[in-house]
Formats: C-alpha cells, sequence, structure tokens
C-alpha cells in the first residue's frame, strides 16, 4: 500500500489479489462490509452504509432508528474502472452540501487476478485556511490509507 499528498490532493492506493470486476464489485456494491462503521456523521453509529449504484446516486448511513445522514454522492460510476464521489463534508466532518471534494477510485488490472486500487482525494483547497487540517485527518493511518487497508482485507477474503 502506498499513499502520498501532492500540493492539497491525498493519494492512496492497495493491490489486492483480486480480478478488477471483484475488486470494483466489493468497493460499490458491497461497500457496507469493508467501509469502518466508527467514520460516521451521525449521532450513533450507523446499522449500515447505503451507496447507489449510478451517477447522482446518494452515499449515505442509515441509524438504527431509521435516521439518514447523507455524506456524499456519486459524480461517475464506470464499473469496472472508476468511481468518483463528491464528499459533502466541511473541514469538522459534518455534512455540507455547500462544499464539495471529490474521491476519485480506478480500479487498474496487473494482471488476470490482481488489480491495483488508486484513490485520489482533491480540491482540498475549498477548506481554505483549514484545508492543511482535513489533509493531515485523510492522510493519516486511519484515513484513507486504513480504510483501503480494511477494503483489501473484505475483497481478499471474499
Amino acid at each position: 500500500m502506498t499513499e502520498q499528498a501532492t500540493g492539497m490532493a491525498v493519494r492512496a492506493s492497495v493491490t489486492v489479489d483480486v480480478p478488477q470486476e471483484r475488486a470494483f464489485t466489493v468497493f460499490t456494491e458491497e461497500f457496507e462490509t469493508w467501509w469502518p462503521r466508527d467514520h460516521h456523521i451521525g449521532d450513533v453509529p450507523p446499522e449500515t452504509e447505503v451507496l447507489e449504484l449510478f451517477d447522482g446516486g446518494r452515499i449515505y448511513e442509515r441509524a438504527p432508528d431509521g435516521t439518514e445522514c447523507d455524506w456524499a454522492k456519486v459524480l461517475a460510476y464506470e464499473p469496472p474502472e472508476r468511481f468518483v464521489i463528491g464528499w459533502l463534508l466541511n473541514a469538522e466532518f459534518e455534512y455540507d452540501p455547500e462544499l464539495m471534494t471529490e474521491v476519485e477510485i480506478r480500479f487498474i488490472p496487473e494482471g488476470p487476478s490482481i488489480t491495483r486500487v488508486e484513490l485520489e482525494h482533491r480540491r482540498l483547497e475549498i477548506f481554505g485556511e483549514k484545508a492543511g487540517k482535513v489533509r493531515d485527518a485523510i492522510s493519516a493511518p486511519d484515513g484513507w490509507r486504513g480504510i483501503l487497508r480494511q477494503f483489501a482485507e473484505v475483497a481478499e477474503g471474499s
């Protein structure tokens, strides 16, 4: 797994021992199986995470009482090669539909059963003076790097 921050963008990648189509499916259709439950914006840990699999779809968490908290929207859904979301969280990691950064995930075949998954989180400069704080948080060990690690464990274990 690698990670680097260039300018305001944060990039991370992981190589998984599964075909490209399987990596994409686990990342999108099985999203709730690997997304960390402690990464939530609602008042309580969610019962489930939902990713609507179409351009313009929502990404949200649903609490046990049925309360839903949106936190992103799908900007590009291009199986099995590319997935882009508009991340709708402010510098305090609270929902803010007026602020949108982009997270692009590419699924690159390295062979018939190996896929490199590359993630880039960009447009962080929209946070102004708080951009560095956000960049530090998402590039921390439990940020994108840790999230991709959890994805890889589920993808390779399935």
